[in-house]
């Protein structure tokens, strides 16, 4: 289970009233084993008390947890009451409506195994049923490792739990297994004695606002869906970077890695509701029998194909000017094996053989210790015919994106080409951005309450289904197999950076490149633009375009005419004298080609990667219109290049046109 830092979750539009337009959840005791655990406190708990400050947790709920802690009803009370404090999410706290919910809350001790205390929760269920009005329906919640579920399943089937009015549904948490044989077995073990339509195999990832709305942006509005396949789209890139490292989490994560903890699951989630068919209804089981069809069409890879196709990394220790460990690699912290060849990154291209992309490569990336938290969703479409333009001042055209933002950042984002103006046929990407936070009312969510509020009420949609889980499986079972087989050249990535630079090389040799997504708060970072205005800043994060080089290459030649500058995200460069010496370094947020680039002259030395280096490139006649666009920036450029070179460069040389 991943812990997410809870995201801005829509809760409701801004003239709609959330009671009126959301009935309840369906009255029910809520069982939860393990209720003792991290995920009941800092997540379930958090998320029952933010439906009932929205009025959406029925009258007729009552919550029993069971774990062997030895607490009591009183005691447990006590605990949740001073963990919310520290784990809800909401601005204000309600005391009155905690008061109300923690009052429902109900404990009995006892283990997993002992048959006696399934006879002890079940005689509490009842009373519980009796007294909260809860029509017989009864929600088992699995806090628990991934070995409990088969026990759990058995011994409330043997306890008669089955039995009786209302419903009885299973909630279980991932990982649903650790490869496809366990998933299996797994699957197997919970539908030996319950249905399917019973089981909820719960990944909260699905309850993001921003990746349901995959599924309403998709089928809701006319304008995209026929521009939705392989005639129009040249990739997808599915990005889930993360800035913290594996932290509290080593001895867990040690026997997981990035492939286990978010591709197989959260990522190939998001891929089947970006790439599925259109179903025939939103009904649930319409919905993912095309998820289940999609990643049914996913390649499985031979070895050789695992090789060109799947790269791994785990990072190293971060350090200073000399060389000194600032943080440790992974393969220092603390409950980590020192030879661990478990990775911390991935990045994949993956075939979807299906008449829809054929063809079209999909990219997924994800790590920990990366240079920014975020998750997007980029689908960049063909490029227009460039014939069209001969003979004006445009040299080249861009590809237009529909970005996803999903978090933190919460929104949808279009990028597109538009006339610059003025007398000639001139162009600059631009882009059109809707937040969801400008859009709606929203409430701070942790993407637990959609999933408890629809397994309530019987809707599985953001559920896996057994076939769903197989099908994942399958996909990444023959990389991790190749993997274990196959030694692993650990650290390859710096913590703060990008990744390993052979994940560039991958999307580099199909011609493309990953796309970064820029935040104003990245720029601001850089002095050049820490003072600029937003139109400045969404002007530069239009131009820039990303690049990775290993320690000891080449970024710059002497001799060469400037046609780009760089922006140093993190690394360190040096400029060399004629004989090699270090004249100067440059570190993050340094930029550096300026001046070449401005006085369109060929280049004054060699500029080399002293450490592996992420840098963003701007062309020379994007700099020079931002220039136009903002003479006070150029000011700014005068200085540094006086500074700096000890050169006097005119305002004009700055912002002539080319």
């Amino acid at each position: 289970m991943t812990a997410d830092a809870p995201a801005a979750q829509v809760l409701r539009t801004l003239g709609a009233d959330a009671p009126e337009a959301s009935p309840s959840c369906a009255p029910h005791v809520m069982l939860i084993f393990g209720a003792s655990g991290d995920l009941t406190k800092r997540l379930l708990v958090p998320a029952l008390y933010n439906l009932a400050c929205d009025g959406l947790l029925s009258k007729g709920f009552a919550l029993l947890g069971t774990a062997m802690d030895a607490l009591t009803t009183e005691s447990f009370r006590a605990r949740m009451s001073e963990d919310i404090k520290a784990f809800h999410t909401r601005g204000e706290f309600e005391q009155d409506v905690w008061d109300d919910l923690v009052s429902r809350f109900h404990y009995v001790q006892g283990g997993f195994s002992d048959l006696g205390v399934f006879e002890t929760l079940k005689g509490e269920v009842k009373r519980l049923d009796a007294e909260y009005a809860a029509e017989g329906n009864v929600l088992f919640y699995f806090a628990t490792a991934p070995r409990f579920f088969g026990l759990l399943c058995d011994n409330l089937h043997q306890s008669g739990f089955k039995d009786g009015d209302g419903w009885k549904r299973i909630i279980v948490e991932k990982p649903f297994g650790t490869d496809l044989a366990s998933a299996l077995k797994l699957n197997e073990d919970v539908l030996a004695n319950w249905r399917e339509d019973q089981i909820y195999r719960v990944d909260h990832y699905l309850g993001k606002e921003t990746v349901q709305n995959l599924l309403a942006f998709r089928f809701s509005n006319g304008m995209f869906e026929p521009l939705w396949n392989k005639n129009y789209i040249d990739n997808i890139q599915f990005n889930v970077s993360e800035a913290v490292d594996v932290g509290g989490r080593a001895g867990y994560y040690d026997s997981s890695g990035v492939l286990r903890d978010m591709m197989q699951n959260h990522m190939f989630q998001m891929l089947a509701y970006l790439c599925m068919e259109v179903p025939g209804s939103f009904a649930p089981d319409a919905i993912r029998n095309e998820k289940a069809k999609l990643l049914e069409s996913v390649r499985a890879y031979s070895a050789e194909e695992v090789e060109r196709f799947v790269v791994r990394g785990q990072y190293g220790p971060s350090v200073d000017d000399k060389g000194n460990p600032l943080k440790p690699g992974y393969r220092e912290e603390k409950d980590v094996n020192p030879a661990s060849k478990t990775e911390t990154y991935a990045a994949a291209r993956l075939h979807i053989d299906n008449w829809r992309w054929e063809g079209v490569p999909i990219y997924l990336r994800s790590g920990k210790a990366l240079w920014k938290r975020g998750t997007e969703i980029i689908v960049e479409f063909k490029k227009a015919p460039e014939v069209l333009f001969r003979g004006t001042a445009v040299p080249a055209l861009n590809a237009n994106r529909l970005i996803f933002h999903i978090q933190p950042y919460q929104g949808i984002e279009i990028q597109f080409q538009a006339k610059i103006p003025g007398p000639t046929m001139r162009l600059q990407p631009v882009n059109m951005k809707f937040a969801y936070g400008d859009a709606f009312k929203a409430s701070r969510y942790t993407g637990y309450e959609v999933m408890l509020y629809a397994c309530s009420h019987g809707d599985a949609t953001l559920f896996s289904r057994g076939d769903l889980v197989e099908a994942a499986w399958r996909v990444a079972q023959p990389i991790m197999d190749h993997w274990a087989e196959t030694p692993a050249e650990f650290p390859n990535y710096a913590r703060g950076s990008w990744g390993p630079k052979a994940a560039a090389d991958l999307v580099a040799k199909d011609g493309r490149r990953w796309h970064e997504v820029v935040t104003e708060e990245v720029l601001r970072k850089v002095p050049l633009f820490k003072d600029g205005d937003m139109v400045f800043l969404e002007q530069v994060i239009m131009a820039l375009r990303s690049k990775q080089v290993a320690a000891g290459e080449l970024i710059i030649r002497k001799g060469e005419l400037g046609q780009e500058l760089y922006l140093l995200a993190r690394g360190k460069v040096e400029v060399l004298s004629d004989t090699g010496q270090v004249l100067k370094v440059l570190s993050d947020g340094d930029i550096f080609g300026e001046i070449g680039v401005l006085m369109s002259k060929p280049r004054t030395a060699d500029v080399r990667a002293r450490r592996a280096c992420d840098l963003f490139v701007l062309q020379r006649a994007d700099f020079s219109r931002i220039l136009r666009d903002n003479p006070h920036i150029a000011a700014a450029i005068q200085q540094i290049a006086k500074e700096r070179y000890k050169l006097n460069i005119i305002t004009a040389a700055l912002l002539a046109p080319d």
